[in-house]
């Protein structure tokens, strides 16, 4: 029985309720972000008793009931049209159901199941209580979680303190993350809150924390990547961009000049089948950005293990209400995306 032999019968809407372990605070360019919060999802059901299941991607169609699912989504490339899109991921998992394949299997196997994956919730916690201290505090609790790579958020000159005594804090928050866990990875994302000088001054003050990447350091500018990436030549450090508003054809020239070592389109707002898409014409490597929402995590996983070329996921600590995640195994810093159809993932 192929796809074209299921009919949507109807389109469920829902709601799902993410919590993460603590607050998180601000970032160079945001207030706090709050302990989770409440995201749509959709629910497929087809006439031969199938459902599959997903976060809403964009606005969500009225128009696809009595249509069948061969219609609306190639299982070789994705959805089938633009005005899909707000089914991405629901149609991928239907059609994982109905194929009774994963999801990284419908994308091509081509990476592997097990994937590093980086805490992305290390944020201005310094701001708002004991300092540095309360940074390493969030680092201790989320390495008693099983994270073994963090990302600190950087920046805090751009809003939130004096240019020169937010910056000193940046470098203040590095060094003391780096000497409390010598063996981690460490990432910065400074959410465009630098400008080039200034990065580069920063990244001279913290030259021998080895950091794995730095992400968006500014607001993106091909001659400012050009030049930051000559600073960093002879460094392993990476540099990733593309998550904030992303004008995709002029950063696809920069990562092809070698200027973008990873691109970081959101998981759900750039979409799954736009990832399909662009992979083919990506000349670096990707990691989409999935932070807000525990569930983009796993999606981003899926992505790793079935297009390849991602080194590694960004990590949303927290549970989410109403959904059975105990098919994905977490073991010291990495995760192992199921075998089950679709996204194993299930509604409780």
């Amino acid at each position: 029985m192929t796809l074209d032999s299921h009919f949507i019968s109807r389109v469920e809407r829902s709601t799902i309720r993410s919590r993460y372990p603590r607050t998180i605070g601000r970032n160079a360019r945001l207030g706090s972000h709050g302990d989770g919060g409440v995201d749509d999802v959709v629910i497929l059901h087809t006439d031969t008793g199938k459902s599959g299941w997903g976060l809403a991607a964009g606005p969500v169609p009225d128009d696809v009931v009595g249509r069948s699912v061969g219609e609306l989504i190639d299982p070789a490339t994705g959805v089938r049209e633009a005005g899909l899109r707000g089914l991405d991921f629901a149609l991928h998992d239907l059609a994982g159901h109905l194929l009774d394949l994963p999801v990284h299997a419908l994308l091509g196997g081509k990476g592997t199941r097990t994937i590093p994956i980086y805490d992305g919730a290390v944020y201005f916690a310094d701001l708002d209580a004991d300092g540095v201290d309360a940074v390493l505090a969030d680092c201790a609790a989320d390495d008693a979680a099983g994270y073994r790579a963090f990302k600190l958020k950087i920046g805090r000159g751009n809003r939130w303190m004096e240019r020169a005594e937010g910056d000193a804090r940046d470098i203040e928050v590095t060094r003391a993350v780096r000497a409390a866990y010598p063996e981690h990875r460490i990432l910065v994302d400074a959410n465009d809150g630098y400008d080039c000088d200034g990065f580069i001054e920063y990244l001279k003050a913290v030259a021998d924390c080895d950091l794995y990447w730095v992400e968006e350091p500014f607001l993106d500018d091909a001659a400012d990547l050009a030049r930051l990436k000559k600073h960093l030549q002879g460094s392993p450090t990476l540099i990733a961009e593309g998550e904030s508003d992303p004008d995709l054809e002029p950063l696809l020239e920069i990562a092809a000049d070698g200027d973008i070592d990873v691109l970081l389109m959101d998981v759900v707002s750039f979409g799954l089948t736009s990832w399909r898409e662009v992979m083919p014409r990506v000349s670096c490597q990707a990691s989409p950005h999935a932070w807000g929402v525990p569930l983009k995590t796993l999606y981003a996983a899926q992505m790793a293990a079935g297009l390849g070329n991602v080194p590694t996921v960004e990590g949303v600590p927290g549970t989410t209400d109403g959904v059975d995640t105990s098919a994905y195994e977490w073991k010291d810093g990495n995760l192992t995306v199921p075998d089950r159809p679709g996204f194993g993932l299930t509604l409780t």
